[in-house]
């Protein structure tokens, strides 16, 4: 029951942090993802996950979680947006940025053929989800289709992935109670899912990355 005691302490650790803190905190690392770029170190879904967890064992309230993430999601992205229609063409030039700079021009030409709709699904992948709010802004897209496409992919975001912490947190003591060895199994298959889809994510983007500069030799790179 190796990860199951992993995620029990941790749920444990979580409730000695006061109440206020853990909102604060959450709260601002949803905000900050997309705002001022934090989604490139940690992305936001893991301090949501995180949240949930603490909510399952009644150290917060997860109604009144479910509604904080969402908007402090919406209004850290409106604020990426602003920033991106301001200052966007400096902040292609940041480091950070510019060995991106393949992956970037890739989401710009797609939010530019698909529109709100890629805002929406941006919302679902990590990288997309920092840097969506700042080219929408930076190709100059109307404000209201912005808002619309992003407060519905940062409410759904927002309330599944808070629930998703929330539901493993209350599942925890069934799996240990009840499910025995199988349980443990299961845990073990879907964390390994979700490692497998994060590194197969990362491997897709560096390869179109590659392909991109190989096709476009011009491109700025961060040298």
């Amino acid at each position: 029951m190796h990860i199951a005691s992993i995620l029990t302490t941790l749920v444990d650790k979580i409730g000695h942090l006061p109440p206020v803190l853990i909102y604060v905190t959450v709260g601002m690392l949803a905000f900050a993802e997309a705002a001022i770029f934090i989604g490139f170190v940690l992305p936001g879904e893991t301090a949501v996950i995180v949240g949930g967890l603490a909510a399952s064992q009644g150290h917060v309230n997860i109604v009144a979680l479910c509604f904080l993430v969402p908007v402090a999601a919406i209004v850290g992205d409106s604020v990426g947006y602003y920033v991106g229609e301001r200052h966007g063409h400096h902040l292609l030039k940041l480091p950070i940025i510019r060995h991106r700079r393949g992956a970037i021009d890739s989401a710009l030409a797609q939010l530019k053929l698909r529109g709100p709709l890629y805002v929406f699904v941006g919302r679902f992948t990590a990288f997309l989800r920092a840097v969506m709010p700042g080219l929408a802004g930076m190709s100059r897209m109307e404000y209201k289709k912005f808002l619309i496409a992003n407060a519905a992919g940062g409410i759904v975001w927002g309330v599944g992935f808070t629930l998703i912490g929330y539901l493993s947190g209350h599942a925890l003591d069934k799996v240990e109670r009840y499910m025995g060895r199988f349980g443990i199994v299961l845990l073990v298959a879907v964390v390994s899912f979700m490692m497998w889809h994060h590194i197969h994510a990362k491997r897709k983007q560096r390869a179109f990355e590659q392909a991109y500069e190989a096709q476009h030799p011009d491109s700025p790179n961060e040298n």
